[in-house]
């Protein structure tokens, strides 16, 4: 039966999250995190296709001390489009080039909370999953001579949508510069590739409401009434790896998030300071095109 919904932060809230909505969220996850970018100029398939499994671990929001592990099955899809891209670690649309500067579409995700099972919202609204899209300015810092290794900074900002597929509620902005290191046959083993991002991550107010705020109706003697500002959301290291072995893909990935000074410290829901993310997966590659492109990886 539907659970009633009710208003927070401004907005509907979704009462039941439906399973489509957790492997969406999961898999947009897994899309914007695991892998490593490739380098080579080298013929390559202009697209592969497959199906995985991954199992993720993940806290139920940044600063929350209870996690839930998940096991789910997701699309594997490389293309090498001229103008769209996609691999194990994102989904690229590319606007505008110039020598070494690129303008192009950043994805995330996050997943859903369903407030009864966290101590810390217990009796609050649940959390839909957000999707989140914008561009991002990247640039080349450096590039070793055969691009087997490179160090870009990226500028993504992304609007965020929090939704069950049913409702939708526009929920701020987030901004998160970083620099992204990617080298491939890392470590002297042939067609082994890692990655690793680094920087600090802002949010405007609406998006910290969202996962922070506590309305008086829903304050209690431990969760005080709590309304938090924007900017600065804690800083995060990102560290991936991937292989592949024939027809298969294994990939896997490791997060640290700090919240020290952040902007939403002070909230009673964030009960720790430290995340920690991180996921394996394997795909079987079950077909690919017969046309070639020219493609880094």
């Amino acid at each position: 039966m539907e659970e009633a919904t009710r208003g927070h932060a401004g907005g509907r809230r979704g009462g039941v999250i439906g399973a489509r909505c957790k492997v969406f969220a999961l898999c947009c996850a897994v899309a914007a995190l695991a892998g490593a970018a490739g380098a080579s100029a080298d013929e390559h398939p202009l697209w592969e296709a497959g199906a995985g499994i991954t199992a993720l671990s993940f806290p139920d929001y940044r600063g929350s001390n209870q996690r839930r592990p998940w096991v789910l099955p997701f699309p594997y899809l490389i293309y090498r489009g001229e103008f769209l891209k996609a691999d194990e670690r994102r989904v690229r649309g590319l606007l505008a080039e110039v020598e070494g500067i690129e303008l192009d579409a950043s994805f995330n995700a996050t997943v859903p909370v369903k407030s009864d099972k966290n101590e810390a919202r217990q009796g609050m609204p649940d959390l839909d999953p957000t999707v989140e899209f914008g561009p991002s300015l990247n640039a080349m810092i450096a590039q070793s001579a055969d691009r087997k290794s490179q160090l870009e900074l990226r500028l993504p900002v992304r609007a965020v949508v929090a939704t069950d597929l049913r409702h939708a509620q526009f929920a701020g902005w987030v901004f998160e510069p970083g620099l992204n290191l990617d080298i491939v046959d890392a470590f002297g083993t042939p067609r082994l590739r890692f990655g690793a991002l680094v920087g600090p991550m802002f949010s405007n107010r609406l998006h910290n409401e969202y996962f922070y705020r506590v309305d008086p109706e829903f304050a209690t003697p431990d969760r005080p009434a709590y309304s938090p500002g924007g900017g600065y959301a804690g800083s995060q290291i990102l560290l991936s790896l991937s292989r592949r072995f024939g027809e298969f893909w294994v990939g896997g990935f490791a997060r640290w998030d700090t919240l020290k000074h952040a902007a939403f410290e002070g909230s009673p829901l964030v009960k720790t300071e430290q995340y920690f993310a991180g996921g394996v997966a394997v795909a079987w590659i079950l077909g690919e095109s017969k046309a070639t492109v020219e493609s880094p990886r």
